[in-house]
């Protein structure tokens, strides 16, 4: 069977049977969709206004909260107009492209993630050395390198799954389109070549959560050099966000791949690829603008200046 004459459209995982409860999925996701295109969005904007925020960190805070965006995006709509008109259904163009998206966003924010802790390190372990390691082009260089090693991977990735043929229908196990969901579809023995290329990618994601962990001993030995309790106090303000956003991205992430075959039920899954898929984006803002008092400061201008233009805006035109 012919994976691209024969399936025109794939069925995704519904979240519930009944309508109630469907129309109640819709509002849940549509909330936490705004909330993540508000958080992320207003990160990105007082980010790009505050020149006092034009600094390496919140450079690559910004690439997070873009690819953020984009990652809740891929997965999110779908799954809400699903729920608000009662269907299954998925194009086949439609899943292959959410596969790559998704594939693409995911990588790249894995790399990233791997860039700020090399900027955390650098920032804390040799402070004299920050400019001249992290210059504007250095950290431009970096993003595109997050960028590009997401883009490359997914590609590949997506080439290679979509050119299997697919004999067990076209029902997916999944409330989106993923690669190990579309490989339960395909023949036996055929989708070898792509589980070769989730290994070649699972050894070098290990690479970068190892380049992490290193990372973070050596900035949690030299945080613990520094005399004062003050300077202590503002280089683990500086790192703890990065290290949480770290720790739900991977632990999300190793709950859903790296399961127990038998513990597999459809309402585990779903719940478990709504944590990894959605949680981290919209709980990313939260997390840094917890305890980034810069990162507050400027949120809180950007929105006083917006409400200070919307009450001129009518005396100005009268």
């Amino acid at each position: 069977m012919s994976n691209g004459s024969s399936i025109t459209e794939f069925l995704l995982l519904a979240f519930a049977d009944t309508r109630e409860l469907q129309l109640l999925h819709f509002w849940l996701f549509l909330g936490i969709y705004l909330a993540a295109l508000l958080g992320n969005g207003l990160i990105i904007t007082a980010i790009a206004c505050d020149h006092h925020l034009h600094s390496p960190m919140y450079f690559f805070l910004l690439n997070l909260s873009l690819l953020d965006l984009g990652s809740i995006s891929t997965t999110l709509p779908k799954a809400m107009a699903n729920s608000l008109w009662d269907s299954r259904v998925i194009s086949y163009r439609g899943c292959a492209a959410q596969v790559f998206l998704f594939a693409f966003l995911l990588g790249a924010e894995y790399s990233l993630l791997t860039v700020m802790a090399y900027d955390r390190y650098v920032a804390i372990c040799k402070p004299l050395h920050y400019g001249t390691l992290l210059g504007s082009r250095a950290c431009a260089h970096m993003a595109a390198a997050a960028w590009g090693s997401g883009f490359l991977t997914a590609l590949l990735h997506t080439a290679n799954t979509f050119s299997l043929p697919l004999c067990h229908g076209n029902a997916v196990d999944q409330f989106f389109c993923e690669i190990p969901q579309i490989l339960k579809l395909s023949c036996s023995d055929a989708y070898l070549r792509e589980v070769g290329l989730i290994v070649v990618s699972a050894c070098l994601a290990f690479g970068c959560f190892v380049f992490i962990v290193v990372s973070y001993v050596q900035i949690f030995r030299a945080v613990l050099r520094i005399p004062s309790e003050q300077g202590r106090h503002k280089a683990f303000s500086m790192c703890l966000p990065h290290l949480a956003v770290v720790s739900l991205f991977i632990s999300t992430d190793m709950v859903a791949y790296l399961k127990p075959l038998s513990v597999s039920f459809a309402t585990l899954d779903l719940v478990i690829s709504f944590l990894y898929s959605v949680v981290p984006p919209a709980m990313n803002p939260l997390i840094y603008s917890m305890r980034n008092q810069e990162l507050k400061d400027a949120v809180w201008k950007l929105r006083t200046g917006w409400y200070s233009a919307a009450i001129n805006c009518p005396s100005s035109a009268a």
